[in-house]
């Protein structure tokens, strides 16, 4: 299938509102943003039949469950519990018990006027103009353990991916200047991800989010993504890498781990870590030198040692294993056409900083979840960081770059 390069829809083209974010002289760019997704979104959405197939439903705690908490846990269990979201009969989140609700309830207490904000456009761009952010790349939270779900079909993961993609459209309709969509893809059936490519790229937008993790049994490397990935590459579409805690899937540590801590420790960065790996082996970046490819919300400081121990533990000491998929050492990959997002106050960045150059980060404020705290100003909170030419480019040229 050929995936064509459209007329572009028109779009709203309201000025750009960036008073707040010039005293550094440049608009701030926030790289990994999300919405929020309500508990009724589904329903909206979603044709009745495939909302009925689906088996969607809400859970809500009662205060008898929570009086039987407080007999059992004394004042810890003094809560209620946030409403539980099932699929298709399974909890929509892997691992979900009483102590990590009960957890995240006490996590996502303070973010609760974010969580209101990041569910409409214009709270959304009231937050941004609060903590001095021009534009924003919007990456779903629910969305995606939804769409990556392993009890849904095919048809039903594709179908609820374009779906939520023409909400996400008109979501961002509000202003298409700073709420910038980035698209989801399912990766149930290989053979239908160019289809979902071409909506993305009718809707103008000009990148895409995946799961790191294996989907539907293939990793990243699997030969049946070959046409997705041409196509990627030929139409100069970006692809953000964003893992997640809790799906109901094949997550690193989710046949070791029981509690949010240790899964959490591990799902992101483990992830991000054997998605390169598994497109460099996989001879993916070696036969489309043009892809990007982004690694957000996993931190940076892992990625010298990593790239280290692929190029001299692996690449000098195994070259015969590779030959013929790699012409360059695993870390010329990254430095041609990779980027990875860096959390401010993680050890190491400057090390990173000589590794691959500081054109190759880019700044998130995961805005509003509540493992991060989301920056009054994002050149405040990485001045000490870079020099200015750094940081002009972490914070505006490099996602322009990027994003396209």
């Amino acid at each position: 299938m050929t995936v064509s390069t459209p007329n572009r829809p028109t779009q709203c083209n309201k000025p750009v509102d960036n008073a707040n974010t010039q005293a550094c002289g440049f608009s701030a760019i926030d790289a990994d943003r999300h919405i929020i997704e309500t508990e009724q979104l589904w329903r909206e959405i979603l044709p009745p039949a495939l909302y009925q197939s689906c088996q969607f439903e809400t859970v809500d705690d009662t205060p008898h469950a929570m009086l039987g908490r407080i007999q059992r846990l004394g004042n810890a269990g003094a809560t209620l519990l946030p409403t539980e979201q099932k699929l298709k009969g399974q909890p929509l989140l892997n691992n979900w018990g009483e102590p990590q609700r009960l957890t995240s309830t006490q996590a996502w207490s303070s973010k609760l006027a974010a969580v209101q904000q990041a569910t409409t456009p214009s709270g959304q761009l009231a937050s941004m103009d609060e903590g001095e952010i021009g534009t924003a790349h919007l990456f779903p939270t629910y969305g995606g353990l939804v769409i990556n779900n392993q009890f849904l079909s095919s048809a039903e993961s594709v179908t609820i991916a374009k779906a939520y993609n023409t909400w996400l459209y008109d979501y961002c309709r509000a202003n298409p200047q700073r709420l910038r969509a980035v698209g989801v893809i399912s990766r149930h059936a290989p053979e239908q991800m160019l289809s979902q490519l071409q909506q993305v790229i009718d809707f103008g937008w000009r990148s895409i989010t995946l799961r790191p993790e294996p989907i539907a049994g293939r990793t990243l490397g699997h030969k049946d993504y070959e046409p997705f990935w041409a196509a990627c590459a030929q139409q100069g579409i970006a692809i953000a890498f964003h893992g997640g805690t809790h799906l109901q899937g094949s997550t690193v540590g989710i046949g070791r781990f029981n509690t949010r801590f240790a899964l959490h420790a591990c799902s992101h960065l483990m992830e991000a870590q054997m998605a390169f790996l598994a497109l460099l082996e996989g001879g993916v970046l070696e036969r489309h030198p043009t892809l990007k490819v982004a690694f957000l919300e996993a931190g940076a400081g892992w990625l010298p040692s990593w790239l280290w121990r692929l190029d001299n533990l692996c690449y000098k000491n195994l070259p015969g294993e590779l030959k013929g998929v790699l012409s360059m050492l695993p870390s010329d990959y990254f430095k041609r056409q990779c980027w990875i997002g860096f959390e401010p106050d993680e050890p190491g960045l400057r090390e990173v900083v000589n590794t691959i150059g500081a054109e190759r980060l880019l700044f998130g404020t995961d805005f509003p979840h509540p493992d991060h705290d989301s920056p009054a100003s994002p050149a405040a909170t990485c001045k000490h960081l870079f020099n200015q030419t750094e940081l002009k480019a972490v914070l505006e040229t490099n996602p322009q770059v990027f994003f396209g």
